[in-house]
């Protein structure tokens, strides 16, 4: 008859103890050793500890044919607690030193038993036993026993691990985690949330620990930012730090675990680590369903009806007005139109609440009628304020979408859409293509992505360029629906040729001869006049690969060529230059830039184009400036910068200083990046455009 007998005798001393030491002023125990050591972090539980005589009853218990097993008593806040473990050689066997045993709450021929009451299982559970030392009497009676064990329940990959001592002396190291952690709800691509995981030696001997590292297919949401840890050698009761951020990359839970190498017997703590990623708006765009009219000094909407005065700055409330949220916005898209300057002079448009900065919005001569495309950040009011260099001017300013700042407005669709820079493209040049365009005519633009990506598209960003039209008038670009807007895109003179960019909202085109919608535009002129139309960019859905999203700032001039500031010199006919954005205004995830670039009195009229350096591509067909000989003009450039943070800037004729102010940049949304070199080409790809008569 099997008999189990209770080995109080063969106990350390103080063995009646109940825990009164703190565990982290645990000291080191003596041999020999009578110990048990329990790691169930990984399965959550909160029996992890080690134990011996000094802070705990230890209770070794030893059956006929080796069964044995060890159980710590002790009491704490929760009152009296308890924790066991049972090993017993496979069927028929008994301990042999040296040895590692595969193990089973079931155990079969071959197969050591191990039960670790720490972890229930729903169904069997399997580990390992590595004997350390056995010692036996003259009768063969087990008289001191060491092992290392880890346990695991079947198909789970948690692990309980630990060390059995008794009697022993077979030293151990221990080492005690903190525990998994949770990092909560985190908002994708905002600021990573930290906690720290703490490791604290509790064996006979110092815990050595090789690297830290972080497993796992969502290890990219992690990342080790403080570390008293590695490669330290720890001795017992002594406690070191890792610091972990979360910051994750998808808008669902997302696991990884921190793996920390040790001299323990099963030679590493590995714990868990969560966080739940939700995908929020900030720097999103929402185009207005029409631009809506904000300022106009002509008649005194919005400000003062009068001309902006010499060195005056007058102040324009934005948010809340014209279809706008009165709160959560980054910054606007604005089209500022300038009339009947009385001097050479530009307009700077920034936030109010700053101090204004050394750039130009639009640059103008004397008597100029013209426009340009600004995105500005907004004050924390939703203001921005408008400033004029010299003589008086009118000035009308018209909005056509925002930036959301923040997530606490309800915005629809609830997920805006993200931007795709493409390399320059033209859709069409009525010059060559039909026609110029009748006064108070229009021609409706498509473009096809291909069936699965053109639904996608809410917006496209063009480049429209007025080309000697009869008389002054304007352009008007909207998606199509409904009668032609009130507010203008491209203002022009009679005979001039005249761009401005334009981030105009798209309708779905059923009729576009394909079998599913296109993304459609429509551009109506006032006046005779032959229409150029370069396409940009894209703005999806939001959930498009590779979107990206938008950070404004304060306008910061990055190129001066009259003063060296960013290249040296004026450009010349044909040549090209790379300009490398300062570190200040880009981060890792920085894919374009949005800016305000001016042609500074050319020799001859000429072409400015802008694109994307260090990736191969050839200088696109299509333009961003076209200035005049001895004009300084301005126009909005949405650009994709290269792997090296630079762009290109290529002058067509006679020689031309630049200037160039950058207002925002945009950065690689992690839920919805591919992966792919910041290169790549966008998934977008134009495969066939048209037009069509109004």
């Amino acid at each position: 008859m099997h008999r189990i007998r209770t080995l109080l005798g063969l106990l350390c001393a103080v063995a009646g103890m109940t825990a009164v030491v703190p565990a982290a002023a645990q000291a080191a125990p003596t041999a020999p050793y009578t110990a048990l050591v329990v790691d169930d972090t990984q399965v959550g539980g909160d029996d992890t500890g080690s134990w011996d005589g000094s802070n705990a009853t230890m209770v070794p218990m030893l059956n006929d044919g080796d069964q044995f097993a060890l159980e710590a008593r002790w009491s704490d806040a929760y009152g009296p607690r308890s924790t066991r473990v049972d090993v017993w050689p496979p069927h028929g066997e008994t301990w042999q030193e040296g040895r590692s045993y595969p193990a089973s709450t079931s155990p079969g021929p071959g197969q050591a038993r191990l039960y670790v009451n720490a972890v229930q299982c729903v169904s069997d559970g399997a580990g390992t036993v590595w004997v350390r030392q056995v010692h036996r009497d003259a009768t063969g009676v087990v008289t001191a026993f060491a092992a290392a064990y880890e346990f695991h329940c079947a198909n789970r990959t948690e692990v309980v691990d630990g060390e059995i001592r008794w009697n022993s002396d077979e030293g151990y190291s221990a080492v005690l985690p903190s525990g998994p952690l949770d990092f909560g709800r985190v908002e994708v691509g905002r600021a990573p949330v930290t906690r720290t995981e703490t490791f604290r030696s509790a064996g006979s001997g110092d815990a050595a620990f090789g690297t830290a590292r972080i497993e796992g297919a969502d290890r990219a949401a992690f990342a080790i930012t403080g570390d008293t840890c590695s490669g330290r050698v720890l001795p017992t009761g002594e406690v070191c730090t890792m610091t972990i951020a979360g910051a994750p990359t998808k808008g669902r839970v997302q696991t990884a675990s921190l793996v920390m190498p040790d001299n323990t017997g099963y030679g590493q703590r590995t714990e868990s680590l969560t966080v739940e990623g939700w995908e929020g708006v900030i720097g999103t765009y929402y185009p207005l369903t029409t631009p809506s009219r904000l300022m106009d000094t002509r008649d005194g909407t919005g400000v003062v009806g009068r001309p902006i005065a010499p060195g005056e700055t007058v102040e324009l409330q934005v948010a809340g007005r014209g279809g706008l949220p009165t709160g959560g916005l980054s910054a606007v898209v604005l089209n500022v139109t300038v009339t009947g300057p009385t001097a050479s002079s530009f307009l700077t448009v920034y936030p109010a609440d700053e101090d204004r900065p050394n750039a130009s919005s639009i640059n103008f001569p004397a008597g100029w009628l013209g426009s340009n495309n600004v995105t500005v950040k907004l004050s924390a009011n939703g203001r921005v304020k408008v400033y004029n260099r010299t003589g008086h001017t009118h000035a009308v300013i018209d909005v056509s979408g925002f930036y959301a700042g923040s997530n606490w407005f309800q915005p629809t669709p609830p997920l805006g859409a993200q931007y795709h820079p493409l390399t320059p493209r033209r859709l069409f040049d009525t010059r060559t293509d039909g026609g110029a365009i009748p006064a108070r005519g229009a021609r409706e633009g498509f473009v096809d992505f291909g069936a699965a990506l053109s639904p996608k598209v809410r917006s496209l960003v063009l480049n429209v360029t007025a080309v000697a039209p009869a008389k002054a008038g304007f352009l008007t670009v909207w998606s199509g629906e409904g009668g032609v807007p009130t507010s203008s895109t491209v203002n022009y003179a009679a005979g001039k040729v005249v761009p401005n960019l334009v981030v105009a909202r798209t309708r779905a085109c059923t009729d576009c001869g394909r079998g599913y919608a296109l993304p459609a535009f429509s551009v109506h002129t006032s006046q005779t006049a032959n229409v150029v139309v370069d396409l940009v960019g894209v703005f999806d859905d939001g959930t498009v690969a590779d979107g990206l999203r938008f950070t404004p700032v304060t306008p910061s001039r990055v190129v001066d060529s009259r003063t060296g500031l960013g290249t040296s010199g004026a450009l010349g006919a044909g040549v090209t230059r790379a300009v490398t954005t300062p570190p200040a205004l880009v981060t890792d995830a920085t894919r374009a830039l949005a800016m305000n670039a001016t042609a500074v009195s050319p020799t001859t009229a000429t072409v400015i184009t802008v694109w994307p350096a260090d990736t191969g591509a050839a200088k696109p067909t299509a333009s961003n400036l076209n200035p005049a000989a001895g004009q300084i003009v301005s126009n909005a450039v949405l650009t994709g910068i290269g792997p090296k943070d630079r762009f290109n800037v290529h002058n067509h004729s006679g020689s031309t200083q630049l200037v160039a102010d950058v207002v925002g940049s945009y950065w690689l949304y992690p839920a919805t990046a591919s992966g792919s070199a910041p290169s790549a080409t966008s998934p977008f790809v134009v495969l066939s455009a048209g037009h069509r008569a109004r």
